[in-house]
């Protein structure tokens, strides 16, 4: 009885093991699971949307593995972003905070804010104006925002939320994305911490790109730990939607 006992403890054990070490290689190699704390990202993604990340997206470097480990340097299996993907990254100020915007210049690109009006190489990006975008703040008091559709010059439609075009950051001198590094904003342009904050964010080096966002598989509107209350704060059309 004694034996039978002991071999059941270890075969959880090592079953619990397997589990881990499958976890963390899906994490590492496929897709890894990331929450939404700030609103900088309004309204591609919102406070409580839980979304998955596709590791291999952009190749691995060491900031694919657990704990950042310096196994190596650069990237394997390397693919470039395109302009317009929703990108996390290690924010280069610290390598160690994960960040997530809007990539939309490449290297050697000239990007700049005029009037709100985002212009890569000189040319304005065309901004057609949407419907206005409500929303509650974490203070409970209920905002409207106007909203924009962006077309990028590859084609790749988003929208955007301003809520005035003469912030100290919807007017900047030309930022020139040096090689090798990548030009991210926040959709929500008043209210993101992006590359135009070279103190702060600056420019992403290829390294620090994790992968790319491509799905909301959950979004709350309050504590998610809270499941009595999800009959009411789950996001139901938001569940499983694609990352444009």
């Amino acid at each position: 009885m004694e034996k039978r006992k002991e071999g059941g403890f270890g075969e959880l054990l090592r079953t619990i093991i397997y589990a881990v070490l499958i976890a963390l290689v899906v994490r590492t190699v496929a897709y890894e699971p990331f929450s939404i704390p700030s609103g900088s990202m309004i309204p591609t993604l919102l406070v409580g949307d839980y979304l998955f990340v596709s590791k291999y997206s952009y190749g691995y470097s060491r900031y694919s593995l657990p704990l950042s480990l310096p196994l190596f340097s650069g990237r394997l299996f390397a693919s470039e972003p395109e302009r317009g993907d929703v990108a996390v990254f290690k924010l280069p100020t610290d390598n160690t905070t994960d960040y997530i915007k809007r990539i939309v210049g490449l290297p050697g690109d000239t990007i700049q804010l005029i009037g709100g009006i985002l212009h890569i190489n000189g040319e304005a990006v065309e901004r057609i104006e949407d419907s206005a975008f409500t929303f509650t703040d974490a203070a409970g008091t209920v905002r409207a925002l106007r909203r924009y559709i962006e077309v990028l010059p590859n084609g790749r439609r988003h929208t955007i939320v301003e809520l005035t075009d003469h912030g100290p950051f919807d007017n900047t001198p030309p930022y020139r994305v040096p090689e090798g590094h990548y030009f991210a904003l926040g959709d929500n342009r008043d209210s993101s911490r992006d590359s135009r904050f070279l103190d702060e964010v600056g420019y992403i080096p290829f390294e620090n790109l994790i992968g790319r966002a491509e799905i909301i598989f959950f979004s709350v509107d309050g504590r998610i730990w809270e499941f009595w209350r999800w009959p009411s704060t789950v996001r139901a059309g938001r569940l499983f939607t694609r990352i444009e």
